[in-house]
């Protein structure tokens, strides 16, 4: 099956693309990558009039370190974050994620903005980014906006952009010396989407942490005080301490009914848990990659 006929443009500026939003009586896509709309088309799922291609902003390809955040522009790539040609306050810890993202053509072109945006609930960086305690920048013509990725998706394929705004940057926060980082995702096979993802940011140090179980049908899990998962205290011994009742209690709360599928996903966080540990924290790249 091939596309219905639509429109194609691309805009050289954000401005021009928040003009022209704001302006088009008609259904917009935006488009980067494609590795979701690209199929969707293709489907008939969706039938724009119009796709608007923003990979010609150059704002949106950019990646900077502002103090200790690192801003990725929207159309930054899983192959940029994998090969190292954007800086990383993580000491690795995106690179390990964006590796393992479904196979090398699709991370050549798509997207973290675009990954956020579709919302897939099994999509990596919605897991990852949520438990690294992320933020999406949100541009419109009246402004720009923050939001924590946890609040920026809103159900499975939902997000919460307004009309006429797009997502224009991810802020991630710097992973502190002493923090240990786990994610770990069920596949069938190697390349597929996920079937469980189990994610934990720890920082045993000052008794902190984020927990994140993903790839359920709605938005990811979050604990965003993980200490419960630890009898209430996260230390150097936290993986010896974890305890599965309370992800399954918190599974419970959140409307997973079947037993099978809590233990699968309660499995999988406890092996994020058990491979948790500190990243290397390498000095990072120039301000702007």
């Amino acid at each position: 099956m091939k596309p219905a006929p639509f429109a194609w443009e691309r805009p050289g500026s954000l401005a021009a693309l928040l003009d022209r939003l704001a302006q088009a009586p008609c259904n917009v896509k935006l488009i980067a990558g494609g590795q979701s709309l690209g199929p969707m088309l293709n489907l008939r799922l969706v039938e724009p009039d119009l796709i608007l291609d923003i990979t010609g902003i150059p704002e949106l390809r950019e990646a900077r370190v502002e103090g200790d955040t690192l801003v990725l522009g929207a159309c930054v790539t899983h192959a940029d974050i994998e090969d190292g040609r954007v800086a990383d306050v993580t000491g690795g810890a995106l690179q390990r994620v964006a590796s393992a993202i479904a196979y090398r053509p699709v991370r050549n072109r798509g997207t973290v903005g675009g990954s956020l945006v579709h919302a897939d609930p099994a999509a990596d960086w919605v897991s990852a980014l949520t438990a690294l305690g992320a933020e999406v920048e949100i541009a419109g013509r009246n402004g720009r906006r923050t939001l924590p990725v946890e609040r920026f998706v809103t159900g499975a394929l939902e997000v919460a952009l307004g009309a006429g705004e797009i997502l224009v940057a991810v802020r991630v926060p710097a992973l502190p010396a002493d923090a240990a980082w786990g994610y770990v995702k069920h596949c069938a096979k190697i390349g597929e989407f996920a079937h469980a993802i189990g994610a934990v940011r720890l920082e045993p140090g000052a008794g902190r942490g984020r927990a994140v179980i993903g790839a359920v049908e709605g938005p990811p899990v979050l604990l965003a005080d993980a200490r419960p998962l630890f009898g209430g205290r996260i230390g150097a011994d936290f993986a010896a301490r974890f305890d599965p009742r309370v992800a399954d209690q918190a599974l419970r709360e959140a409307g997973m009914a079947d037993a099978v599928e809590r233990h699968i996903h309660v499995t999988v966080l406890a092996r994020a848990v058990a491979a948790a540990g500190p990243v290397p924290h390498a000095k990072p790249l120039p301000e702007a990659a």
